[in-house]
């Protein structure tokens, strides 16, 4: 008799942006394979060829408003220049980090990306770090700029681009458990 054991694969959606922080994004992504976890990137603009904060072209895999939050397990929102040039006018990122809290799933964002949660109300009474001056975003939150990532409920955020091992240490710990984070700091040798 086979036994045949199905493999759960935890799936996410980080989201790329003009001028989104290159470490953050594509370097958490990395980590987060590299961790066995599946990430699909997906974009509000309006082509999938998105320009990184240095230059770099990148391809989303899909249409952010094409997609369902259904379908994913947790949600990624790194940093960079686009933030404050979109934050306040912003309602499509907000929305979506929204549906996934409210389904209970995670939600992690870096550097300047947690002002996008702050202006939700979703880290009112949660601890976060940020980007420096990213806290006038989250009044209401206990913000802790020494820390390098935290992790309160559902929610993770790390300070910026130094932080991005710690920010995807906190994802993988969170999803896969302290043991998997271990094995991935150990696999890159850090």
């Amino acid at each position: 008799m086979n036994i045949i054991e199905e493999v759960v694969l935890m799936k996410g959606l980080l989201l790329l942006h003009h001028g989104c922080e290159d470490v953050e994004a594509l370097a958490t992504r990395g980590l987060l394979k590299r961790s066995g976890l599946d990430i699909d990137t997906a974009t509000f603009e309006d082509t999938l060829e998105i320009k990184t904060s240095f230059g770099l072209r990148v391809k989303s895999d899909a249409f952010a408003k094409d997609l369902s939050s259904d379908d994913y397990d947790f949600l990624v929102i790194p940093g960079g220049p686009y933030v404050a040039r979109n934050v306040d006018e912003d309602t499509e990122i907000k929305a979506l980090a929204t549906d996934f809290t409210e389904q209970g799933k995670l939600v992690a964002a870096i550097c300047a990306g947690p002002r996008f949660l702050g202006q939700a109300g979703l880290l009112d009474g949660k601890t976060y770090t940020a980007f420096t001056g990213s806290d006038k975003d989250a009044p209401k939150g206990h913000y802790h700029p020494e820390k390098k990532a935290i992790t309160d409920g559902s929610l993770i955020t790390a300070r910026g681009a130094g932080a991005v091992y710690e920010f995807a240490y906190h994802i993988v710990a969170y999803l896969k458990g302290d043991d998997a984070a271990d094995e991935l700091l150990e696999s890159i040798l850090h």
